[in-house]
Parts: C-alpha cells; sequence; structure tokens
C-alpha cells in the first residue's frame, strides 16, 4: 500500500494554470494503463502487479486475462503471498479458504464454511482487461471504460505494424518520465549516447522554438488528447555549444535525420517519429507504480506487410535496438529521471524550478493533463 500524501494546497494555489496535474502522483483515475507484456502472463499463470498505487492479482484463463485487487476481503491478507487455485478462473485465499471468481471478483466459496451466508453477496474489486500490441491493458477506475484507442497515442493501434517491447523499473514518479520524453532540451544529456553514432543520427545540442505554432494542442471531444512538438517544423537546431563566447562541443552531423514530431498523450503515452531510424516509431508508456516509482515501457514499431517482415523486424528489435537504442540511449533517460526526482519528491519543487522557453511543450501537456484527465487516482480508492 503506497503512504500517498495529499499536496499542500499553498503549492495548488501556486500552481494555478495545472493544479490537478500537480495532485496527480499516483496517476488519472479512468484511464487505460499497460500493465504488462503479453509474454509476462503464461495461462494459469498468476502474476501479483503494483499499478496507481494499488496491488494488483492478474491471471490468464482461457486465454483471457483477469485482475482483481491482491487482497481477501475476511482479514485483508494478499493472495500472492502463497497462491492457491482448484478451479480455472479462481483464487483461494490461502489464510481461511475464502474463493474468489478472477472474472468479477465475487466470493463463490468459502472451503472452510461451505454454507457461509456471505457467499455470493461480497466481491472484491475486478478491473477490465484488454490486449494489444503485446501489451496487456488494465482499466483502473469505476466508469464504462472508453475505446483503449482514446487512452494510446494515435497508431499505436495500427494493424499493419509490428510492435517489439521491454518494461522496466524506473525509481521516479510517473510524470517526470512523460516530462523527460517530451523535452526537446534534453538531448544534450544523450550527445555522447553509442546511437548517435552508431545510426549516424542528425542530433543537435537542443532545439529552440521560433514560433507558437511549434507546439500544437489535440483537444477534441472524442479520442486521444495530447500535445504535438513539431521539432524541425518550427524549431532552430543548436549544433554549436558555447560557453562564454567560446564554442566548446558540437552536435552530431549525421545523415539520419529522426525525431520530425514528438507528442505526449494522455494518459501517460509519447509518441516519436521518426525514431530511432526512418520507417519506426517509438511509442513509450510511463505507467504509475506508486508516488515514486513508475513502469518505462519502450515500444518500437514498424509497418509490415506479412509474416516474414515481422520475424524480421522482432528479430532486429531483439539484436540491434533493444541494446543501442533502448538500453544505451534511454538509459540516460532513466538515469536522468532518478536524478530529478530527489527534487521533485518535495511538493514545494513544483513552485521552485525554473522553465525555459524551451518548456512551453511541457507547460501546455500539464494544462492539457489537468483539464482533461477522468479523475485523480486518491488514497480513498485503494482502501
Amino acid at each position: 500500500m503506497t503512504n500517498y500524501l495529499p499536496i499542500d494546497p499553498a503549492v495548488l494555489a501556486k500552481c494555478a494554470l495545472y493544479p490537478q496535474y500537480i495532485e496527480a502522483k499516483l496517476g488519472f483515475r479512468n484511464h487505460w494503463y499497460p500493465t504488462l507484456l503479453s509474454e509476462e502472463l503464461k495461462e494459469g499463470e498468476f502474476r501479483t502487479h503494483a499499478l496507481l498505487g494499488d496491488k494488483l492479482l492478474l491471471t490468464r484463463n482461457g486465454g483471457k486475462v483477469h485482475c482483481v485487487r491482491d487482497r481477501c476481503l475476511h482479514r485483508g491478507v494478499p493472495f500472492s503471498r502463497k497462491i492457491e487455485c482448484y478451479k480455472p478462473g479462481t483464487v483461494t485465499c490461502w489464510y481461511h479458504g475464502f474463493t474468489y471468481n478472477m472474472d468479477n471478483g465475487e466470493l463463490s466459496d468459502i472451503i472452510t464454511h461451505p454454507k457461509s451466508n456471505m457467499i455470493g453477496k461480497l466481491r472484491i474489486p475486478s478491473f477490465r482487461t484488454q490486449e494489444a500490441q503485446g501489451l496487456i491493458f488494465v482499466f483502473m477506475g469505476d466508469i464504462e471504460p472508453p475505446p483503449l484507442s482514446d487512452d494510446v497515442p494515435p497508431g499505436f493501434l495500427d494493424a499493419d505494424q509490428e510492435v517489439c517491447a521491454r518494461r522496466v523499473e524506473v525509481s521516479s514518479n510517473w510524470r517526470l518520465g512523460c516530462e523527460n520524453g517530451f523535452d526537446s532540451t534534453h538531448i544534450f544529456i544523450h550527445k555522447d549516447s553509442p546511437l548517435v553514432e552508431g545510426n549516424d543520427l542528425l542530433l543537435p545540442l537542443g532545439l529552440v522554438p521560433t514560433s507558437r505554432d511549434t507546439f500544437e494542442v489535440v483537444d477534441n471531444e472524442t479520442g486521444p488528447k495530447g500535445v504535438f512538438d513539431h521539432l524541425f517544423e518550427h524549431c532552430e537546431p543548436v549544433f554549436e555549444g558555447k560557453v562564454g563566447g567560446k564554442t566548446v562541443l558540437h552536435g552530431h552531423m549525421g545523415a539520419t535525420q529522426v525525431a520530425y514530431n514528438i507528442s505526449m498523450w494522455l494518459p501517460c503515452g509519447l509518441r516519436v517519429m521518426p525514431w530511432p531510424g526512418a520507417g519506426m516509431i517509438q511509442f513509450e508508456f510511463y505507467v504509475p507504480i506508486d508516488e515514486h516509482r513508475h513502469f518505462y515501457f519502450q515500444t518500437i514499431a514498424k509497418k509490415v506487410g506479412n509474416d516474414a517482415e515481422r520475424g524480421a523486424f522482432r528479430d532486429e528489435f531483439r539484436d540491434k535496438w533493444v541494446d543501442l537504442a533502448l538500453k544505451s540511449f534511454n538509459n540516460d533517460d532513466i538515469w536522468a529521471r532518478e536524478a530529478q526526482q530527489e527534487f521533485y519528491i518535495n511538493d514545494e519543487a513544483w513552485t521552485r524550478e525554473h522553465l525555459f522557453e524551451a518548456d512551453r511543450n511541457i507547460s501546455q501537456w500539464r494544462q492539457l493533463a489537468s483539464r482533461r484527465n477522468r479523475g485523480l487516482q486518491r488514497k480513498e480508492h485503494l482502501l
């Protein structure tokens, strides 16, 4: 269970442009979130998993994924301490034999008291699930779920592409993941990455916005909601780094131009295109575990025409891009987020930061997320 503390009202008053975003330590409720890779949950297997401060139990039965809260209603112990399952599609609490239907959370049996009046009258919280592009999504909320397409970046669900993914845990709040990925001048930390030379990237030290058209907010009533940063259309790249008027380093003048635009989408998805090379798109998700950690889903997608091309891209992903892009390049991002956490762990940090001109995309993202989320995940939701 998280030790979540509410935000000081004085801090919220200072962050009047995006108060709900500042409150969203545990993320936004009533949204779909990627939770596991499909390959991480085999038929008949149980997995415990933390999400938005809650502790979940997932299983796969007959190919379908089921998800309930990992806590027995009787005395509050976690099922995952010792999984007992005597009938597919159920879980039995190891303490007193309370048995629940994994599909809807209903108390179906009590092994130690088979005639109890409680049977059929109680339910543990259960959560909708959906699988897409090799990821298991869970709907964390209590309203009728919207289409999954409303909660992922545009294009992620396209059927004519192969999506390959990995998942790692990062010791920082999820919002620092979003803002790091969407930060156009953080590319400075990647100047020495092996990917720059290895893929001969055209990568400046920074990008200076030259027009208000650099940033585009997508805020339609239906469909996904996000902010575009049209990097190379309305930005001046900085290739010559100077200190005191003296040139001290240079950006990389490679032949491979990437990242024409990046975009950030509710509740926590990034799209970078093309990346890490021509014909590919990197989609990332920064999924809250609790207020101090998030899951970092890294996926690369490529259009394919047949099974042979799908297989070839899977091999390319495994043999090249995992090490060159997702590890050697994105490990810099993980390191930066965890360094930021030391500052932003204090609520006052949101009022003491000093954003500059290039951070307007981050400000736009915070405002959109504060305005258009479907609710905050709060401590009372975890009780």
